[in-house]
């Protein structure tokens, strides 16, 4: 990338996406920001270990030193897992407040998989490794250093702002649907785990999406029994692994119908404007006409783009049999499915029993029960003060609404009512993040951004 270079904390010279200078305060507070940050990535924040309360505490600590007091601050306990609420109290209580959303936990990593440690943050060639670096603990940092910066600063919003970070996320999402509870009566939602911006493949900001709509969540378990027997006398008819494995590849190649929303089409006609090639050619010819089979083709065929115009099931777990030398008398899979708004999680269940066309395979739905969220409408304040911020870094950008294909903590807040704004401030090229998988990784120039963001924005919302 041509990008001017700056040094972060640890020395590490990286590239800009952008020639603006960093704000001086962003520049000073770039040391504790990462400080914070490696802490944040070496917490072991999985489901079954327990530390998403200790990272609580740290991160309620750490507000205090700032000039929070106590009594703004709330720890939720929930099962093994935590809520941290801290809010920002405004000058005007007939204004509701903002609410400002992110989670702290983190999909499990296998060390021994990854080429490095990945609860140790790892600055190398201009990128951030490590779980959660994009997914999403370097946002839970730049929030909360943001609120700790604007307290320095003496900053009175007039509208509150009150952060609701949840503890499980990736996994049950309990403690999202307890911040819903009780904290649904607000003006709107930002979440800093939803929308971004996108490069191109020099590294050029292209576009940048709020995300205003996401997809339905539902796991499937998928169920064979048999009677089993001794493995010396193979029934393969009757064998349930043979069976779990013949529905598995029905739904493996069955691809569920085109669909579109103006969400989809507008974000898919800016980012194929603005880049190149087969994949540009095919967004721009579908958000034309998304009766386009070609276009659909080629965009169902990559993994990126597949989710904004279809709902989608994959298989992403197995389970069966119960000795070495047994015909199995149970196999079991999960099938993750990500639904297009619109379209009911039932259907999507009765699709699947028709593609497997065998009644023998049990489908049920595991809890919790899916929630099937409604589009946000666009308000004007919101996408207004993102792209004044945008601008400012990024002349000329394309901001349009996006949909997300994988949900979020949003969801439970739209439900509440509560309209909801995907405005992560990161930018990465399409399949480079990793998140969820071996060797998740960020820009670096992402976290000093990601600062002065979300301090310009905070301010331009709650004055």
């Amino acid at each position: 990338m041509s990008m001017p270079r700056i040094c972060l904390a640890a020395g590490l010279a990286l590239t800009l996406a952008a020639p603006q200078a960093f704000a001086e305060t962003t520049q000073q507070s770039m040391p504790e920001t990462m400080a914070m940050l490696r802490h944040a990535i070496a917490a072991q924040t999985v489901a079954g270990k327990d530390q998403v309360p200790a990272f609580a505490e740290y991160l309620a600590g750490k507000l205090e030193s700032a000039g929070f007091a106590k009594s703004d601050i709330t720890i939720i306990p929930v099962g093994e897992t935590a809520a941290l609420v801290v809010r920002y109290p405004g000058s005007d209580a007939n204004l509701k407040p903002i609410l400002l959303s992110g989670h702290m936990d983190v999909v499990a990593a296998n060390p021994a998989d990854w080429k490095r440690d990945p609860f140790k943050l790892i600055e190398e060639n201009g990128y951030l490794y490590g779980r959660g670096s994009a997914d999403m603990k370097t946002n839970v940092i730049a929030l909360t250093e943001t609120f700790m910066r604007l307290k320095r600063e003496h900053y009175a919003p007039k509208r509150s702002m009150i952060l609701v970070f949840s503890g499980d996320e990736e996994t049950d999402m309990a403690t999202t649907r307890e911040l819903a509870r009780r904290y649904h009566d607000a003006e709107f939602l930002l979440n800093a785990d939803a929308g971004g911006g996108t490069l191109n493949a020099q590294g050029k900001p292209v576009v940048y999406e709020i995300q205003a709509a996401e997809k339905t969540y539902a796991d499937f378990k998928l169920t064979v029994t048999s009677a089993g027997g001794h493995s010396s006398e193979p029934d393969v008819p009757k064998n349930a692994i043979y069976r779990l494995a013949k529905a598995l590849e029905r739904v493996a190649v069955y691809q569920f119908p085109v669909q579109h929303s103006e969400i989809t089409l507008a974000s898919l006609k800016a980012t194929g404007e603005h880049n190149t090639g087969p994949i540009a050619d095919a967004m721009r010819a579908f958000a034309t006409n998304p009766d386009d089979a070609k276009a659909a083709a080629v965009l169902s065929a990559d993994p990126a783009y597949v989710g904004q115009i279809r709902t989608t099931c994959v298989a992403t777990m197995l389970d069966g049999g119960h000795a070495l030398n047994a015909l199995p008398q149970r196999a079991d899979a999960n099938v993750n499915c990500r639904i297009f708004p619109g379209t009911h999680v039932a259907s999507v269940q009765a699709t699947l029993a028709k593609v497997i066309d065998d009644p023998s395979v049990e489908i049920t739905l595991r809890p919790p029960p899916p929630v099937e969220s409604p589009a946000s409408p666009l308000r004007k304040d919101v996408v207004d003060a993102v792209s004044a911020v945008m601008h400012q870094r990024y002349p000329g950008l394309d901001i349009v609404p996006g949909m997300s294909a994988g949900a979020s903590d949003s969801m439970y807040f739209r439900n509440a009512g509560v309209p909801s704004y995907g405005v992560d401030p990161t930018f990465s090229k399409p399949n480079d993040t990793f998140a969820h998988g071996l060797n998740e990784k960020l820009l670096a120039f992402n976290v000093p951004w990601a600062l002065d963001f979300w301090h310009a924005l905070l301010t331009k919302l709650t004055q």
